[in-house]
């Protein structure tokens, strides 16, 4: 599965352009996958082409956003990815729903939190 996701990575259209998912350059045609951490310390992965939109969403701002967020605000965006097509970005948002919890985290570049000892 690492080997997919590398492949997967590789189609990232720009992952680390420096574009925020406000920025007027992005397109129409753009698609975002995204990871949440809930006020739970949970975390949450979706795909949408409006992030800001959908944040706000989440956090109860506007109308919609996902069950399982309504029950955990705040939540904040902990990692995107910006892709050309629905169909990609679905692929990969996919493929970060079956990482372990351990494997998003070192997406995110963070290690995971100590649990401390009984």
């Amino acid at each position: 599965m690492v080997g997919a996701l590398s492949d997967l990575a590789s189609g990232v259209a720009s992952n680390l352009d420096g574009k925020d998912a406000t920025d007027s350059t992005a397109t129409d045609s753009t698609w975002w996958v995204y990871m949440l951490r809930c006020a739970d310390g949970s975390l949450y992965t979706g795909v949408t082409r409006d992030l800001a939109r959908r944040i706000r969403q989440h956090n109860g701002e506007l109308v919609g956003g996902a069950n399982y967020t309504r029950a955990r605000r705040p939540v904040a965006v902990v990692w995107k990815e910006q892709w050309e097509s629905r169909s990609a970005a679905q692929v990969r948002e996919a493929a970060v729903k079956r990482l372990s919890r351990r494997k998003k985290l070192s997406l995110l570049g963070s290690s995971p939190p100590e649990i401390p000892a009984s």
